[in-house]
């Protein structure tokens, strides 16, 4: 049974299924393991700035609505804030230690939502855009509430819109996008335990394990023994965020 969809959903697909269409081939992996009922978080890795929309593309069409940790310096502008709050999005301040939004996303799995996340947080700063080091958002909202955790792993977003750019490539021929469904990260021994910051570590390093493996069936490589760490390895696109003012 689908989610009832409300104006903002209805309108967003008349707008962006055609462009969809024109712009990409899909190729969807096991979509089926995309829960039909219950609440439930897709932890996805980050490629470009239309990763939500090819993410929405996704779980739509199997009758779920998507819920995002958004930027809440979005919602200043009021008609904007006015669809976010109708789509139900969750804003996020970014410097913030993020409670009020970890508690929203929380309270939204149990209603029986779902909710995508990025474990990354940001776009993969990795030369070779393999999935980096991940926050533990992801992993803190499944102990918590016992939810799955459903890892996709997506290749080819970033033809359309390559990292820190705005405009699309949509140019012919259309781009090969590919997002893999894998079967939910077995987490049920740590939720039994003491959140403990191995323990939500260890969760955290399960889901990006996951997604990267599922990466690696797409790409037919294998990802770097090393996942890059900002906080080591350097942050690649900084005056982008610098310029962009994130």
């Amino acid at each position: 049974m689908q989610e009832k969809r409300g104006w903002v959903f209805w309108l967003a697909c008349f707008v962006v299924k055609p462009f969809m269409w024109l712009t990409t081939k899909r190729e969807w992996i096991n979509p089926e393991r995309i829960p039909e009922s219950g609440g439930f978080v897709i932890a996805m890795n980050h490629l470009s700035h239309i990763d939500p929309v090819t993410a929405a593309y996704l779980v739509y069409d199997y009758g779920r609505l998507p819920r995002y940790l958004a930027k809440s310096g979005l919602w200043n502008n009021k008609a904007l804030a006015k669809i976010l709050t109708d789509a139900g999005q969750i804003p996020v301040e970014r410097e913030s230690k993020g409670s009020a939004a970890f508690e929203a996303a929380v309270q939204a799995v149990r209603d029986g939502k779902c909710i995508v996340v990025y474990p990354e947080a940001t776009i993969t700063r990795d030369p070779d855009m393999w999935p980096m080091t991940g926050k533990s958002g992801a992993a803190r909202i499944a102990l918590e509430t016992g939810c799955p955790v459903i890892p996709v792993g997506q290749w080819g977003a970033q033809q359309l819109l390559p990292p820190y750019t705005t405009k699309p490539h949509l140019l012919p021929p259309r781009k090969r996008l590919v997002q893999s469904i894998g079967e939910p990260v077995d987490l049920a021994d740590l939720a039994a335990k003491e959140r403990t910051q191995e323990v939500v570590a260890e969760a955290t390093e399960r889901i990006l394990s996951a997604i990267t493996h599922l990466l690696e069936e797409i790409r037919g490589e294998q990802a770097p023994a090393h996942r890059w760490d900002m906080k080591v390895d350097g942050d690649r696109f900084a005056k982008h965020d610098k310029q962009a003012g994130r």
